[in-house]
């Protein structure tokens, strides 16, 4: 996501998918996620975050927004986020992304079974 005037932000995920395909994507926010976590603990916490907002263009986020952002996507409770967490996080924050994952996973799915299928399973 990229800031805009006015405190919004432009949804750039769509964008990389059709640029990068799924893996692709997958693979960038991976990376993503490697920019942004505390080395040390291996998940992205509220301190990692506001340290390392900028690179996102994010300096200007509150530390109350920085933690509300963990604890959108913290799903275990941990009070942090894992990769897991991250990229689950940023497919829920992209409305196009998300419907377009639907079609990509019937995609996988159909094709699992077609290669199953011609494989004699």
């Amino acid at each position: 996501m990229a800031p805009k005037a006015g405190g919004e932000f432009e949804d750039l995920l769509p964008v990389m998918a059709d640029k990068l395909g799924g893996e692709g994507l997958i693979k960038e926010l991976c990376n993503g996620f490697q920019l942004l976590m505390d080395k040390d603990k291996g998940v992205i916490t509220t301190e990692s975050l506001r340290r390392n907002a900028a690179v996102l263009g994010l300096q200007d986020l509150s530390d109350g927004e920085i933690a509300g952002m963990v604890k959108e996507g913290d799903m275990d409770g941990d009070g942090a986020l894992n990769q897991m967490e991250f990229c689950v996080l940023m497919f829920r924050l992209s409305p196009e992304l998300m419907s377009d994952s639907r079609a990509w996973l019937e995609e996988a799915i159909e094709e699992e079974f077609r290669d199953a299928a011609a494989a004699g399973f």
